[in-house]
């Protein structure tokens, strides 16, 4: 059975026999690709892909790449007079169109300014779109909501990439169109993490106005994935800490789920899969998840119990990940061998599982270690 990698994803995601199954491994630090591939051993950064034998590619939007390549200097200054970004270097700060302001330098997507905080500088004003400046300067959090307006998601350039990326390697990749920065994730981070937890308690109505329009944008963008004809739906959302969910069952189920079901539902009526990005036990969650829609979890997390996982929602759930990234920096090359292999035979019994890390691999995990966790998916891809 010869599969493209495309048509080896799908037939997981619909449960029918794969020659072996698929695997993708992303990095945090996206400028770190040349160093990676010298230390493996590569010609160049270009042959990395090939190397992983990553089965999935991502293409971005464009107001979602400040967020994922703030730390690219070039890119960011690319789009910067095109309004996607706008770089404070001085300050190791980069800024998009939301108003967030993302900190350069840190290996990962860290929210240094919040538009809605309340906390605008006259010299932070400079950098923030036209569009938003009376809001991101309003010191009162109702006034800065009623006041805020979310980026046009139909600004010219924005599906660019999404459309040249979708043309170019669709049918060799399931080509995944970004949909990181999800509802809440979006709100707390244009109000600030503890403004938002305390409004969710007291206000709870001021944050279902900023849920509603985030919740529009981000309807329009599965819109587009549906119109360009992508073959996958991707939705990201971190709702889970290390033992439990943010939120309570009814906090949950009355001010989330119903705005996640109205973007699921997009894909749902096209006939195509829903992928949802979450870090953290949500085993609670899961249930609630399942009945409006979702198909794969992305990335399973070992916090919550992956045997568990498996057996009470394997019938429903394709799981993607797993592989312990938290441990993976502090294991020898045989541990983690024998760490992959375990998670392979527990999420991959009986198919219906996607061969990767529990998250992007970060800057302090051994080449030693990625490559040992290549040669392990690549001998065990083919037993489970």
């Amino acid at each position: 059975m010869k599969l493209t990698k495309e048509e080896r994803v799908l037939r997981v995601i619909n449960r029918q026999e794969v020659d072996y199954l698929p695997s993708q491994i992303v990095f945090a630090d996206r400028t770190r690709f040349k160093d990676i591939a010298k230390a493996l051993g590569l010609a160049c950064e270009d042959e990395l892909d090939e190397y992983l034998e990553n089965h999935f590619y991502m293409t971005f939007d464009l107001h979602d790449k400040t967020m994922f390549f703030r730390d690219d200097k070039e890119e960011i200054e690319r789009l910067k007079p095109l309004g996607y970004a706008n770089p404070d270097w001085e300050n190791s700060v980069v800024y998009n169109d939301w108003g967030f302001g993302y900190k350069v330098g840190v290996g990962s997507v860290f929210v240094s300014f919040h538009p809605l905080q309340g906390k605008t500088t006259d010299h932070i004003l400079k950098f923030m779109p036209e569009r938003i400046r009376q809001a991101a300067m309003e010191k009162d959090a109702a006034s800065a909501v009623r006041k805020y307006s979310c980026p046009d998601p139909n600004k010219k350039g924005n599906f660019t990439e999404w459309e040249n990326d979708f043309k170019k390697y669709s049918g060799e990749f399931l080509v995944w169109p970004s949909g990181y920065g999800g509802v809440y994730e979006r709100s707390s981070g244009l109000l600030g993490w503890e403004e938002f937890m305390t409004y969710i308690a007291i206000n709870p109505a001021l944050i279902e106005e900023l849920f509603d329009k985030v919740c529009e944008f981000k309807i329009a963008l599965a819109k587009k994935v549906v119109e360009i004809g992508f073959k996958i739906g991707h939705f990201g959302e971190d709702l889970g800490t290390q033992t439990g969910g943010f939120f309570s069952e009814k906090m949950f189920k009355s001010l989330l789920l119903p705005r996640l079901k109205r973007i699921f539902d997009v894909y749902k009526k096209a006939g195509i899969p829903v992928m949802m990005h979450s870090c953290g036990n949500i085993i609670e969650y899961i249930p609630d998840l399942i009945d409006i829609g979702l198909n794969i979890l992305e990335p399973t997390q070992p916090c919550m119990d992956l045997k568990y996982l498996k057996k009470e929602f394997g019938k429903d759930l394709i799981f993607y990940g797993g592989i312990n990234t938290q441990t993976l920096p502090y294991l020898t090359e045989e541990q983690t061998k024998e760490m992959v292999r375990n998670t392979i035979r527990i999420l991959g019994k009986g198919g219906g599982y996607i061969i990767a890390p529990s998250q992007e691999i970060m800057n302090d995990v051994p080449v030693s270690n990625i490559k040992a966790l290549v040669e392990t998916i690549r001998e065990e891809r083919g037993k489970v």
